[in-house]
């Protein structure tokens, strides 16, 4: 969320509905992004650049430790090594 005026960012859980005011300046904050939680997945390996690989069928982000694409369920093609 981000303060208009001052253009100060903070990152918080919100809820739908709900009005946030900055602390310093009492105006309204603006939601200006939002994350999205992951799909459950059996890997352990963290999202970063390093870790992931793009899945052959549906073009999604998946760790390089699984055969199986969390998002659609097929089968990945082999790592080129």
């Amino acid at each position: 969320m981000r303060t208009p005026s001052t253009g100060r960012e903070i990152v918080l859980e919100a809820e739908p509905g709900r009005v946030y005011l900055d602390r310093e300046t009492g105006e309204e904050l603006e939601v200006v992004a939002q994350l999205l939680p992951l799909a459950p997945t059996p890997s352990d390996l963290p999202w970063t650049v390093e870790n992931l690989r793009i899945c052959n069928w549906c073009d999604q982000f998946a760790q390089r430790d699984l055969n199986d694409c969390p998002n659609c369920g097929r089968r990945m093609a082999p790592l080129g090594r």
